[in-house]
């Protein structure tokens, strides 16, 4: 059966799958939901015995109801290939009683690259179904893992443009370096002043922008996004719930249809919000547990009900999370409203207006999937120290948050379900916290001899996405104000 989707704001619109991910947000500044989250057709067992291609085929057709078999299995078989560092493209490695599920064997070695290789060729598939004449600009704020690895999704992609903004003093050495080295006749990387919450709104104002989305018509542009409030992002992150779980199933570490935990170090909520859905869909989950780093506004919300983003910006050790405006938790409340989107455009209306909106009445059944806690940097930095030490394996600032969290939900409830956490970016993206961590000697030293001595400590080969940027030329320079976004554009497009 075909699965429409409306947006969360409930402007009536209902579009099918590919008209969604074309669009990336629906006119009414909400974000597209399915209008219903189809069960499994294919039974776990039968899962587990799958490829990861054959996997991301088997749920994303699902979802994705008005791509053809071909056209699927066509951008699926592009998008997980040779760029991955590894045949089986994510990775299970147990260590100190949990499974770290690697989502970073990509082109840009984060977890974005799961759903920002297969992107680009959804986006084009869905352009040329709706023989949309337009050519479509990627608009991208990052809180810098989306950024690069929609640059290198999009970069040189024929009938695209992108055009990527990030906080120009809130990401790693190393993500900066990986942004502003991008090649591609197609592409812009801007920095702004200021944090990546004022790069996202600035991004959905644009977005918002009837006067500007007109002018850009006349000149034969449209825009789309390459950020988790995209569909076309959201459902390929579904998959590698499910390969884990088949895998630890084919490996007999759990029999059928027993519950597994899931631990998500988040900042948008895109990342856990697919594990979500994956629940939905069928996966056995007993617990959704949600890790937050000192940007705690998830965990307070998800203690009381109150999400209030009136609060300090914290600058951390685990930058791609540094969030206060958690986007894709408005997918989330608008299921627990019961699909219910005039209830939830003035939660997001309350949110705009005052910074802040009270769901306690949904609490309960929020709780009910959810656990949510922090991890400081002190924390974390011991986790890293203390994880190397005792069995040799090198986690990133993220994981690191996930693994501090996943240790406070075990004291507290002592639950032995056997627990996937989620491992979003790779150490080498993070290497002077992550080296630092482990040893306060490492701090004189510049940022790629801090590479050099992580790969000999941890015996991992440094990835090619960082042996690229050692020498790469810096070809993006430009910094604006937040409020200069939409000039930024105006040049891009020669507007």
């Amino acid at each position: 059966m075909e699965i429409l989707y409306s947006s969360t704001r409930g402007n009536g619109q209902k579009v099918t799958a590919s008209q969604a991910i074309l669009q990336g947000l629906a006119q009414d500044g909400g974000l597209f939901v399915p209008e219903r989250i189809p069960a499994f057709d294919k039974t776990l067992q039968e899962m587990s015995m799958l490829s990861y291609q054959d996997t991301a085929y088997e749920v994303m057709k699902l979802l994705l109801t008005d791509f053809t078999e071909e056209e699927l299995r066509n951008c699926i078989r592009n998008a997980y290939d040779e760029k991955f560092d590894t045949e089986q493209i994510v990775s299970l490695v147990q260590a100190k009683g949990a499974y770290y599920l690697e989502l970073f064997h990509g082109k840009t070695i984060a977890f974005k690259d799961m759903a920002l290789s297969v992107l680009p060729h959804l986006m084009i598939t869905a352009a040329r179904k709706n023989k949309a004449e337009n050519e479509i600009v990627i608009l991208t704020a990052t809180s810098g893992d989306t950024g690069k690895a929609a640059l290198a999704g999009f970069a040189d992609v024929d009938g695209t443009k992108i055009m990527v903004f990030y906080p120009k003093n809130g990401v790693s050495p190393v993500q900066e370096k990986q942004m502003v080295t991008q090649k591609g006749r197609n592409v812009s990387v801007i920095g702004i002043e200021g944090n990546f919450d004022d790069a996202q709104s600035g991004v959905k104002k644009l977005f918002g922008d009837q006067k500007l989305a007109e002018h850009m018509a006349q000149k034969g542009y449209q825009f789309s996004s390459a950020n988790s409030i995209n569909i076309g992002r959201l459902v390929p992150q579904i998959v590698y719930y499910v390969y884990a779980y088949g895998q630890l199933l084919k490996e007999e570490r759990i029999a059928e249809g027993q519950k597994i935990n899931i631990v998500v170090p988040t900042g948008n909520f895109g990342n856990i919000l697919a594990a979500f859905y994956a629940k939905q869909m069928g996966l056995p989950v007993a617990k959704l547990i949600c890790a937050s780093n000192e940007n705690k506004v998830l965990v307070d919300f998800m203690q009381t009900g109150v999400y209030d983003r009136n609060r300090e910006f914290i600058l951390t050790s685990s930058p791609s999370m540094d969030i206060l405006i958690s986007s894709n938790l408005e997918r989330l409340l608008y299921r627990v409203c019961g699909n219910d989107a005039q209830k939830n455009a003035q939660f997001m209306d309350q949110l705009k207006e005052q910074g802040t909106y009270c769901a306690s009445a949904l609490l309960a059944e929020i709780q009910n999937d959810f656990y949510g806690n922090c991890a400081s940097q002190a924390e974390c930095a011991a986790k890293i120290k203390n994880l190397y030490e005792d069995t040799g394996y090198v986690i990133d600032t993220h994981t690191a948050v996930a693994s501090v969290v996943y240790d406070k939900y075990v004291e507290e409830t002592k639950d032995e379900n056997i627990t996937l956490i989620a491992s979003t970016a790779s150490p080498f993206k993070f290497t002077r916290s992550v080296m630092t961590a482990i040893d306060q000697a490492y701090e004189m030293q510049e940022d790629f001899a801090l590479v050099d001595a992580l790969s000999a400590i941890s015996n991992v080969s440094v990835p090619e996405a960082i042996e690229e940027i050692r020498t790469a030329p810096v070809l993006h320079t430009k910094v604006c104000k937040k409020e200069e976004m939409k000039q930024m554009v105006e040049e891009f497009l020669n507007l």
